[in-house]
């Protein structure tokens, strides 16, 4: 039986003190003050608050069920929620279920039926932190008035923080930013706007929204819009909608849709093969559309072309007007090429949405509709974009950190990669699906610049617990182990019982640059032979970076060096986590942390 040492005793005896003194001193001054009865935990409200509840919503392993739908271009019954665009106007491509029941939240008896935040988060790989501070547009047309009562109902079925217009999270304006005088209401494009709000609420739920309602669906109005929500502020913007390529549509480029250092998603289209405007534009980014689905395979999900039938699937093609950029390169169309990048689509497996004006509820959503808020959300957990960038480059520098996806076709083409998935690039789905953020930052390739330099607060803990969040005791000068440099050092577990002390920050990493997690580490333990009882881990996110335990006791100091650069472009929380079993104490000592920049 192994037992616990004098010093995991003393520790103890320290941690008691530290606890004990401050709760006895408030009693002594009659100030200890029982909770009030029946008291509730305050909403989130700040975006350190807010971010905490979002991520443990997203990481919750009982939110991680899925419910299935359908399988792969299944053909199911739809209803195509705008009319199909005359020339000079656009369409809204969402497409609600109609063979699965709608329920209103108070009818509801499980888990709404469509794809879930934590399931897109799990299917894309992407992190569970970022985005706070920053705001995604929403562009459409029309106006939906219950879009601000729906989108908390979607939000809080899911567990995210409340996304208000009070609290400044969510704004609801029209194309000349006016929050009183909206747009005439609409039901068809209500959906839209309910698919919109609640995909950019699921993908990035720490980030703020506006919701931009166009006075019609017309190309000019829907292209003032756009110009708002950029002059608003926002550096991402998500556009669900287009109608067919015109030999005007490079002057619309100038006009609505050429802003350098805003991430501009659109869809590339639900009628299957053939190119669309503006997914056709050269400052955009042209989303395709996928069939999502779970999979015994090591990502735990497989996707293909989304195609239901010829007149239904994602859309792509060569553009008859719109001149290549110079960041696309595929030899068969001398113009732009139609789409970028890809996410789900198919209805057969599609969303969750909540939408009450002209809807009944909860209900399964498709249509490249869906796609191109997704994209909008995962380039705003990627961060802010280069001042002088078109983000749709980003993807063509960092391809390896998309899933390809290779099966399926959306049509019949002469050129086969115009309507057929392949290794590599190809139309329906671009260079694939986001497989974390990496993708949508500027990295080596987007023309962005980074500043070197040192991001952590108090790195060296000699400030006590300033800019950290630690178990009680944790930050320390307590002489029973050496801090590294200074006096002061985290010093997690080493009570011989079992116990567990955690250490954290959240970091903002800027878009283009690589950074590396540098930290000392000595471990002292009391432990004999070669199990690992206790062990530390150190995480960024949802993300375990690397684990240490008895097993790695040394007499001093060793430097962890963990890259970071992944998470280029995001608000990562890296954490320290300290776990004890029953008996025989393990000190981890932490001290002189640094995140560097280059």
């Amino acid at each position: 039986m192994r037992e616990s040492r004098p010093s995991a005793r003393r520790r103890s005896l320290r941690r008691l003190l530290a606890v004990a003194l401050p709760a006895l001193a408030l009693t002594v001054a009659g100030l200890v003050v029982a909770p009030t009865a029946g008291a509730e935990a305050a909403p989130a409200t700040s975006h350190s608050s807010r971010a905490t509840q979002n991520a443990k919503a997203l990481t919750d392993p009982q939110r991680q069920t899925f419910h299935s739908t359908g399988t792969a271009g299944q053909k199911v019954p739809t209803t195509h929620l705008c009319a199909t665009a005359e020339p000079g106007h656009a369409s809204c491509f969402a497409q609600r279920r109609t063979d699965i029941k709608q329920q209103l939240a108070s009818a509801l008896a499980a888990a709404p039926s469509g794809l879930s935040p934590a399931n897109l988060h799990s299917a894309y790989s992407l992190p569970s932190t970022g985005g706070s501070g920053l705001t995604v547009a929403v562009v459409d047309a029309y106006n939906d008035p219950n879009a601000e009562a729906d989108l908390a109902t979607y939000r809080s079925q899911y567990g995210l923080s409340a996304c208000t217009k009070a609290s400044g999270c969510f704004k609801q304006v029209s194309q000349t930013g006016s929050t009183t005088a909206l747009p005439a209401n609409d039901t068809g494009w209500a959906g839209e706007e309910a698919l919109d709000l609640d995909m950019v609420s699921a993908v990035c739920p720490n980030c703020n929204i506006i919701l931009v309602e166009a006075n019609s669906a017309n190309d000019t109005d829907l292209g003032i819009a756009e110009n708002e929500a950029v002059s608003l502020g926002a550096k991402f913007v998500s556009n669900s909608w287009g109608g067919s390529e015109a030999a005007g549509q490079t002057t619309e480029d100038t006009q609505y849709f050429r802003h350098p250092g805003v991430a501009i998603t659109v869809s590339a289209g639900d009628s299957a093969y053939g190119a669309e405007y503006p997914a056709t534009s050269q400052y955009v980014t042209a989303v395709g559309g996928t069939a999502l689905t779970t999979s015994g395979n090591a990502r735990g999900w497989t996707e293909s072309v989304w195609h239901t039938s010829a007149t239904e699937g994602t859309g792509s093609g060569c553009s008859a007007y719109d001149p290549k950029p110079t960041w696309q390169t595929d030899s068969g169309c001398s113009r732009r090429m139609e789409a970028d990048v890809s996410a789900v689509a198919d209805p057969a497996t599609g969303v969750a949405v909540y939408n009450t004006y002209g809807g009944s509820g909860w209900a399964v959503y498709g249509g490249t509709s869906a796609s191109a808020p997704i994209i909008a959300g995962v380039y705003a957990l990627a961060g802010t974009p280069g001042a002088t960038d078109y983000p749709a480059q980003y993807p063509y520098s960092h391809t390896a950190n998309l899933y390809d996806v290779t099966t399926g076709s959306n049509g019949s083409c002469s050129t086969s990669y115009f309507c057929t998935a392949a290794a590599g690039y190809d139309g329906p789905t671009g260079w694939g699906t986001p497989n974390g953020t990496a993708a949508f930052t500027s990295g080596g390739g987007g023309g962005g610049t980074c500043t070197p330099g040192q991001l952590l607060g108090n790195p060296g803990f000699e400030s006590g617990n300033t800019a950290w969040t630690a178990s009680s005791g944790v930050i320390t000068n307590d002489t029973g182990e050496a801090a590294h440099g200074g006096s002061y050092k985290a010093w997690l577990d080493g009570y011989g019982t079992t116990h567990t002390d955690t250490l954290s920050q959240s970091v903002t990493i800027p878009a283009g640059c690589r950074a590396s997690f540098t930290f000392y580490l000595h471990v002292d333990t009391a432990e004999t032979g070669s199990t690992a009882y206790d062990q530390l881990t150190v995480a960024a996110g949802s993300t375990t970076l690397a684990t240490y335990s008895n097993l790695n006791a040394a007499s001093g100091y060793t430097q962890k060096t963990l890259d970071l650069s992944s998470f280029a472009g995001s608000t990562v929380t890296l954490k320290f986590t300290g776990a004890e079993d029953s008996s025989l104490q393990t000190s981890f000592v932490v001290d002189d942390t640094a995140v560097t920049t280059s």
